[in-house]
């Protein structure tokens, strides 16, 4: 895979990660692309890892898969060891260490890890941003990544209010994405939006989101 390729096709995509006061939101499109070609419009972009912990990924799909994989495993081995599945920052640190022993040969991707941390850290919800050299940053209100996330940032930017819950931030999760769709070309087709709080990981999407956002309106 040469450069040109890679560089290009690390360019769609838009997610987004929201802090709520119940826990968080997190979001994307289902456009996969590859330079101007739209490789599918089915990609999962929005991850379950645990009924307390979510992941979005932008970037490479076989990276992201293998990363998805990898800690997936970690966290049923925590699990098995502790009782208890890996808290959000946990999981940032774990997945920072991964990418920052590969950065000479990078997985290329860039990640929002989030969740609730229903330990001796209580419920509140996390959310972080992970770059493909391990870079991470914990975010106190939202975030986004991909090649519409300067669009989708300046909607939240306007429109995200301190304490919102997680059903109030699911429409403007899905709204930020809908922008995003509509000035990004690599970004595009279905929105997967879901929520992670005490009550575990629910995801939304076609009819159900569409319900949501409707009667919120």
């Amino acid at each position: 895979m040469d450069k040109k390729y890679t560089e290009e096709y690390m360019k769609g995509t838009t997610t987004v990660g929201l802090v709520c006061s119940d826990g968080v939101v997190i979001g994307a499109d289902s456009r996969a692309t590859m330079d101007t070609f739209i490789a599918s419009t089915e990609a999962r972009k929005v991850w379950k890892i645990d009924e307390n912990l979510g992941m979005t990924i932008a970037g490479l799909v076989g990276d992201a898969q293998e990363l998805i994989r990898i800690i997936k495993i970690q966290n049923e081995i925590y699990k098995m060891n502790e009782g208890r599945p890996l808290s959000p920052k946990s999981a940032a640190t774990l997945l920072s260490i991964i990418l920052q022993e590969n950065k000479m040969m990078p997985f290329y991707v860039q990640l929002i890890i989030a969740g609730v941390d229903g330990g001796v850290e209580g419920e509140d919800g996390e959310v972080y941003n992970i770059d493909a050299a391990g870079g991470y940053s914990s975010e106190s209100k939202f975030t986004s990544t991909g090649s519409g996330s300067l669009t989708a940032l300046g909607f939240l930017e306007d429109t995200y209010k301190k304490g919102m819950t997680a059903k109030e931030s699911i429409k403007v999760a899905a709204k930020a994405l809908n922008i995003a769709m509509k000035r990004d070309s690599a970004t595009g087709n279905n929105i997967t939006v879901a929520t992670i709080t005490k009550d575990g990981y629910v995801e939304y999407t076609g009819k159900d989101l569409e319900k949501i956002v409707g009667a919120s309106k």
